[in-house]
Protein backbone atom coordinates (compact mmCIF):
# COMPACT_ATOMS: atom_id res chain seq x y z
CA UNK A 1 0.00 0.00 0.00
CA UNK A 2 3.19 2.39 1.10
CA UNK A 3 4.46 1.70 -2.75
CA UNK A 4 1.49 2.71 -4.16
CA UNK A 5 1.56 5.83 -2.71
CA UNK A 6 4.68 6.58 -3.02
CA UNK A 7 3.87 6.06 -6.63
CA UNK A 8 1.24 8.49 -6.83
CA UNK A 9 2.70 11.22 -5.24
CA UNK A 10 5.64 10.64 -7.91
CA UNK A 11 3.25 10.97 -10.54
CA UNK A 12 2.14 13.97 -8.90
CA UNK A 13 5.06 15.53 -8.76
CA UNK A 14 6.22 14.63 -12.25
CA UNK A 15 2.80 16.10 -13.22
CA UNK A 16 3.54 19.44 -11.56
CA UNK A 17 6.53 19.32 -12.98
CA UNK A 18 5.40 18.82 -16.31
CA UNK A 19 3.15 21.47 -16.31
CA UNK A 20 5.42 24.18 -14.45
CA UNK A 21 3.37 24.63 -11.82
CA UNK A 22 2.98 24.93 -7.88
CA UNK A 23 -0.91 25.30 -7.37
CA UNK A 24 -0.07 28.80 -5.63
CA UNK A 25 1.66 26.88 -2.51
CA UNK A 26 5.24 26.81 -3.43
CA UNK A 27 6.35 25.97 0.07
CA UNK A 28 3.41 22.77 0.24
CA UNK A 29 3.32 21.78 -3.50
CA UNK A 30 7.29 21.77 -4.29
CA UNK A 31 8.78 19.29 -6.95
CA UNK A 32 11.24 18.46 -4.05
CA UNK A 33 9.06 18.16 -1.11
CA UNK A 34 6.90 16.08 -2.97
CA UNK A 35 9.75 14.06 -4.14
CA UNK A 36 10.90 13.91 -0.37
CA UNK A 37 7.09 12.29 0.41
CA UNK A 38 7.79 9.51 -1.81
CA UNK A 39 11.59 8.30 -1.10
CA UNK A 40 9.48 8.14 2.96
CA UNK A 41 7.27 6.38 1.61
CA UNK A 42 8.84 4.28 -0.29
CA UNK A 43 11.84 3.83 2.22
CA UNK A 44 9.08 2.50 4.63
CA UNK A 45 7.55 0.26 2.46
CA UNK A 46 11.26 -1.12 1.71
CA UNK A 47 11.37 -1.32 5.68
CA UNK A 48 8.21 -3.37 5.82
CA UNK A 49 6.19 -0.85 8.01
CA UNK A 50 2.60 -1.69 7.08
CA UNK A 51 3.50 -4.99 5.20
CA UNK A 52 0.02 -7.34 6.44
CA UNK A 53 0.31 -10.24 7.87
CA UNK A 54 2.73 -12.70 6.63
CA UNK A 55 2.73 -16.37 6.50
CA UNK A 56 0.27 -18.75 7.88
CA UNK A 57 -3.35 -19.40 7.27
CA UNK A 58 -4.69 -15.57 7.47
CA UNK A 59 -4.52 -14.41 4.26
CA UNK A 60 -0.69 -13.20 3.35
CA UNK A 61 1.05 -16.09 1.39
CA UNK A 62 1.50 -19.35 2.22
CA UNK A 63 -1.10 -22.46 1.56
CA UNK A 64 -4.47 -20.65 2.64
CA UNK A 65 -6.89 -23.25 2.18
CA UNK A 66 -7.01 -25.60 5.11
CA UNK A 67 -7.95 -29.15 4.30
CA UNK A 68 -9.73 -31.05 1.12
CA UNK A 69 -9.75 -29.26 -1.84
CA UNK A 70 -13.49 -29.82 -3.04
CA UNK A 71 -13.43 -31.04 -7.02
CA UNK A 72 -10.41 -32.63 -7.16
CA UNK A 73 -11.97 -35.99 -6.72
Amino acid sequence: MLAILAAIVFGFALLLDFMNTDLGAPDLFSTQTLMLIGFLLLSLYLAGVGAGPRGGGGGGGGRWYRGRRPGRG
